[in-house]
């Protein structure tokens, strides 16, 4: 007999406990008071309990229509967001957005848009995958993704689109027990070639074969962010990062900057949106690109 039981019924259910009587439910309905009061007997011998005590004027909730009440509820506005998520996928809307974002990006920045897309697009899921150099764009390439935040890969694919966001500003660090902490001014780079630098490595093939900022003919590769600053830390080894990572740091003593006459004083990594050419974001991933590009012209490049 449950099997029965209609969204028909279920709502003329909650207009009648909304109205307060049968016939205010009709009205709000479009229906006669009797087609009302039919469909809830109805609906009562499907579930086997009774919804109204009916003995007064106005019909009044027993005590299983209070409990089913709020399952009611959800079952309409489940119909509800059902109704709108198809509405939307049918107008274009994806149904999982997925991104790659590059480890050097901002993420105070990320999370801040991210803020906003969730609460303008509840119902659509995200799925953030954090790389860095090719790993970045390979999953856009490949498909598995709508569009990257890179920056890390200089060259970008010229089957890619990008739209500037934002530089990042670059420091060379070392800790305060490294020895090349201890030179000042200007280190050469042959000094520089003296000690492990730390370099971030590309888990994918779109750099195969090329360096990019490595002064060092000794390097450690790492391929996690996290796990570079950690080294550099415990004085492992020298490297570039990100002035907001390690700024901390560096306002601690725990880490040094460094100058080199083999690095650019005031570098920044240049961080686009890059989307392929053939398949440009849907309405979810454009918003959140556009809310990215807001987001970043409100912080100092």
């Amino acid at each position: 007999m449950l099997d029965g039981v209609s969204l028909d019924q279920v709502r003329t259910f909650l207009a009648a406990v909304d109205e307060g009587s049968f016939s205010a439910a009709g009205r709000r309905l479009g229906r006669a008071q009797s087609v009302v009061s039919q469909l809830l007997a109805n609906l009562e011998a499907q579930l086997g309990v009774k919804l109204f005590d009916r003995s007064a004027r106005y019909p009044v909730l027993t005590d299983a229509g209070r409990a089913l009440l709020a399952d009611a509820r959800a079952v309409a506005q489940g119909m509800s967001g059902f109704k709108a998520r198809a509405r939307a996928l049918a107008g274009g809307l994806e149904s999982e957005l997925s991104i790659a974002v590059d480890v050097m990006f901002p993420i105070e920045v990320l999370a801040h848009a991210v803020r906003g897309f969730q609460a303008e697009f509840p119902n659509t899921p995200l799925r953030v995958e954090v790389e860095a150099l090719g790993a970045v764009l390979q999953p856009v390439l490949d498909g598995r993704c709508a569009f990257a935040v890179a920056g890390s890969l200089p060259e970008i694919p010229p089957q890619l689109t990008q739209e500037h966001l934002i530089g990042v500003p670059f420091v060379l660090v070392a800790a305060a027990s490294h020895p090349l902490a201890q030179i000042p001014g200007p280190i050469p780079q042959n000094r520089l070639a003296e000690h492990v630098q730390l370099v971030l490595s590309d888990r994918s093939k779109l750099s195969a074969g090329r360096e990019f900022g490595v002064l060092s003919p000794k390097t450690w590769r790492l391929a996690d962010l996290g796990a570079k600053h950690a080294f550099l830390c415990y004085g492992l080894g020298w490297g570039s990062m990100p002035r907001a990572v390690v700024q901390a740091d560096l306002d601690s003593g725990a880490l040094v900057e460094i100058e080199s006459s083999g690095w650019t004083i005031g570098l920044q990594m240049q961080m686009h949106a890059v989307h392929r050419s053939d398949r440009p974001p849907g309405p979810a991933g454009r918003w959140l690109v556009e809310r990215l590009k807001e987001t970043v012209n409100q912080c100092p490049n």
